[in-house]
C-alpha cells in the first residue's frame, strides 16, 4: 500500500511539471555574516513582492529571493554568505495556493505548494496554526522552514476548515483538524459562532 503522504505530495511535484528540479534552498540558517542595514523591499500581505515601492514581476526572481530569505529574531532577512539585509514583511512572506488531500481522519495527509512553489507536507516539522483575524475569522497558516510561514489563500483556508471535525482536548470540546496523527486545534466550538 502506497505512503498517502507521500501521494498527496508527489501529485503537488506532479502539477509543477517536469522542469522543475526540485532541490533544496541555501543553508542560510547556517550562514552568519554581517548585518548591512535594510534595503527597500517589501512582502505585502497579498504575496506580491515589491522593490522601491514597484512590484517585482518576474516569479523566477521572487522566487530566487525567497530561497535566500530567513527570520532572525529581530527583523526577516535576505542572507548570503558574504551580506545579510532586512526587508518588511506585511504578514508572512508567504502563501498556499494548493493543497492535495489524501485520506481521512488521523491517517489524513495534506500538501501545499505556496506562490513560490516551495512545497510543505503537514507534520511535526510543518504544522499548521491557526490566528484571528480583526474580523474574529480563522486565518490559517502552514509552516514552510525555519520560521518561515505561508497563509492559507481564503479558498484553501475553506478548504481546509471544511475537513474539521470537534475533539474533547483538556475537558473542552475543539475544532480542528486532524492531518498525519496530530490534531490541529482551532478554536473551541464554543467560541466559533461566525468566526469561519
Amino acid at each position: 500500500m502506497s505512503n498517502p503522504a507521500t501521494n498527496a505530495l508527489a501529485r503537488l511535484i506532479e502539477a509543477l511539471g517536469p522542469d522543475s528540479k526540485r532541490k533544496g534552498p541555501p543553508p542560510v540558517e547556517r550562514w552568519n555574516p554581517t548585518y548591512c542595514g535594510e534595503i527597500d523591499m517589501r512582502i505585502a500581505a497579498d504575496g506580491s513582492w515589491h522593490y522601491m515601492g514597484s512590484p517585482i514581476s518576474r516569479p523566477a526572481l521572487v522566487r530566487l529571493f525567497s530561497t535566500v530569505l530567513r527570520k532572525d529574531p529581530e527583523r526577516y532577512v535576505l542572507v548570503t554568505p558574504v551580506e545579510r539585509v532586512g526587508i518588511v514583511v506585511e504578514d508572512v512572506p508567504f502563501l498556499a495556493v494548493e493543497m492535495a488531500v489524501e485520506g481521512a481522519g488521523m491517517e489524513r495527509q495534506i500538501a501545499f505548494r505556496t506562490n513560490v512553489d516551495d512545497l510543505v507536507s503537514i507534520g511535526p516539522q510543518n504544522p499548521l496554526r491557526f490566528e484571528r483575524d480583526a474580523f474574529d475569522g480563522v486565518r490559517p497558516y502552514v509552516k514552510v522552514r525555519g520560521d518561515l510561514w505561508a497563509r492559507l489563500t481564503r479558498s484553501l483556508a475553506w478548504d481546509l476548515i471544511s475537513l474539521g471535525e470537534e475533539r474533547e482536548m483538556g475537558g473542552e470540546i475543539m475544532f480542528g483538524v486532524a492531518v498525519g496523527g496530530t490534531f490541529f486545534p482551532i478554536a473551541p466550538v464554543s467560541s466559533l459562532d461566525g468566526a469561519v
